[in-house]
């Protein structure tokens, strides 16, 4: 077996936020067609609650790095 250097991942962050961004927008015409524009108003306010619940739970959990000079 040979020893070769570990080379780093790849960063595939905005790969990721486009592909959530097209689910997101299929999911929300599908709704649309099938229960209508209600349905749709209701999960994007429930996923908006739930993305601001995350983000104050990792301001609570991880503070801020100020590095000492």
């Amino acid at each position: 077996m040979t020893h070769r250097p570990m080379q780093s991942a790849p960063n595939y962050t905005n790969a990721c936020i486009v592909m959530f961004g097209v689910n997101l927008s299929w999911v929300f015409l599908l709704l649309w067609a099938l229960w209508g524009l209600l349905a749709v108003a209701a999960l994007g306010w429930s996923l908006n609650r739930w993305m601001t619940w995350l983000e104050a739970r990792k301001a609570r959990a991880c503070p801020p790095f100020t590095p000492q000079r």
